[in-house]
Formats: structure tokens, sequence, C-alpha cells
């Protein structure tokens, strides 16, 4: 059964979601100040229903690294990403004249149930020298707060459409040419204790083999330090996503920099013309303990989509 939730809400700056006295997550969407590590919202720390935090902020190799935020590393020659720019034939390069933002417009819709949080956000995604290029609906649920389970889930949709009169073409550090990068997307950045993880999927997939690969679902596994104790992430799909407007791949490092991108355009780039939209959903279960196979497919069995 799930638990009772309290949700803050700091009007202007976050939304902090705590149950059985932990905070559990906070909503960060005033924007932070330095513009190269490129301003948008994003969601740290997380935590599990035992406390224990499960994301990085601005760790010192990338300083644009901010919990779980939704990025774009190449974007019709911009960088939602933040930080330096992957340039095919001169590596990564500081072009300060190439990072955009994602303006917070507000919320359409603000619901706190007793155990449910949904709200609709509105955004503008902004090129470095002002121009809108692009409105999205982010709609966020915080829901199965279930200590029974020891897990707590975060759905995160996304519909995004080009107010440009030329189309927004999305890529990756892969489609330009870097081998095994093809982070963008929605992403995740593990707390520097969890980098050695352990990485698995449905059906026999894990470890390497989850690089740029296709799967309805990612574990992250971590060990914390201090406690003796390790913590599980779910990364999932929407069934809907088998249809989005271009298809996903995993990208996944678990050594020195633990993170997980939801990526959707790995390989290749994809473009979308003036005036269409495109939609994704996530969602994203924190666990307390080192979960197998077996207990991922039957949680994600348990708690369908709706």
């Amino acid at each position: 059964m799930s638990a009772a939730i309290t949700v803050t809400h700091r009007h202007g700056d976050r939304v902090i979601v705590e149950a059985g006295g932990v905070p559990l997550m906070s909503y960060v969407y005033k924007p932070d100040p330095v513009a190269y590590e490129s301003r948008k919202p994003y969601t740290h720390p997380l935590r599990t229903l035992r406390g224990r935090r499960v994301s990085g902020y601005r760790p010192a190799d990338h300083r644009w690294h901010k919990g779980l935020q939704m990025t774009s590393s190449h974007l019709s020659g911009q960088n939602f990403w933040g930080g330096h720019t992957y340039v095919p034939g001169h590596w990564y390069q500081d072009l300060p004249d190439r990072i955009g933002s994602m303006r917070h417009d507000g919320f359409a819709g603000f619901t706190v149930g007793g155990d449910r949080l949904t709200f609709t956000e509105r955004l503008t995604w902004v090129a470095h020298r002002g121009d809108e290029w692009a409105r999205e609906r982010r709609d966020i649920v915080v829901h199965s707060v279930e200590p029974g389970e020891g897990a707590w889930a975060i759905d995160w949709g996304i519909e995004l459409t080009n107010v440009r009169d030329v189309p927004l073409v999305f890529g990756s550090p892969t489609t330009a040419g870097r081998e095994q990068a093809g982070y963008t997307g929605l992403h995740w950045r593990g707390p520097r204790d969890f980098g050695g993880g352990r990485v698995f999927g449905p059906d026999g997939l894990g470890g390497d083999d989850m690089m740029g690969a296709q799967a309805p679902w990612l574990a992250f596994v971590g060990e914390h330090d201090d406690v003796d104790a390790h913590s599980t992430l779910v990364f999932a799909h929407s069934p809907e996503n088998d249809h989005a407007i271009h298809e996903s791949h995993w990208f996944v490092r678990s050594k020195e920099t633990p993170m997980v991108a939801f990526s959707w355009a790995f390989f290749e780039e994809f473009a979308l013309p003036p005036g269409e939209s495109f939609t994704y959903r996530y969602r994203v279960v924190v666990a307390d303990g080192a979960w197998d196979r077996d207990q991922v497919t039957g949680y994600l069995d348990r708690h369908g989509w709706s």
C-alpha cells in the first residue's frame, strides 16, 4: 500500500516531496546561475525510502551534471546539455556561445493527493542568443511510495514542439563522430560512490553490453560509502515510446562516472519539422537494496502504466 507523502512548494524555487520524514526528491526549477552549465530544471537530491542519496550534483568531472534532468547535447548546433561541446576533429571544446537553456514558464497544473503528486510544467527552450526554439510540456508524477516494497517511482513525460521556421535537428557526440558517447535526453548522474556499480537489463543483458542497446528497462545497482547498504535505480520506457518519432538506445557508464540516459539520438540524428511535436514518457524507480532481475521484472509487472 502506498504511503502518504508531504509536498512543500517553495514558490519560484523548488518542489520537495517527503515520506515518513525522509525528503525523497527536490525538483528545482529556479535556474542555477552559471550559464555554461545550461540553466534548466533538475531533480536533486533523490533519496531512497531509507534516506540513501542516489543522485550527484555538480561533480568535479562534469559540473553541469545535476541529478535527474532533461538534456539535449547536440541540437541544431546548440548544446542544451551544458559544459564543453564535442566538435568533430577537435575533441571537446569550450564554446559558451553554443550553450542553450530551458526556461521555466509556469505550472499548468499541480495536484497533491494523499500518496501522489502530479504537476504539469511549461518550459521554453532558448538558444544562446535568446531565440526561442521550442515549447515543452513536462508532466511529472511521483507515486507508488511503498515501504513494503522499499521503493517509490517518478514518471517523467515530455511533449516538445518546434516553434522555429526550420527543422530542429537532434543528435549526440556519437552522431558527430565520437564512438560510445550517445548521451542526450533524460539523464541521471549518480553519486560518486556508485562508481563501479552493476548494470543489467532484461533477457540476460548486462554490463558493457547495455551501452547503445535497446531494451524496455535498465537497472543500476550502487553501493554506498559510510553505510553497509546498496540501492537500485530502475529506468523504464513507457510502451508508447515504441511509436515515438525516433527509436531510443541506452547510454550508460558505471565506472568513474556513474550515469544513465534515455538517449533519443544515440547513433543517428533525427529532425523535428516546424510546428510539429514529439513525445516520450519514462519511469525511474528508486529502491533500497541490491535488486536482481527477478525483483525488477516483478516490480514492473505489478506497477503497470496508466
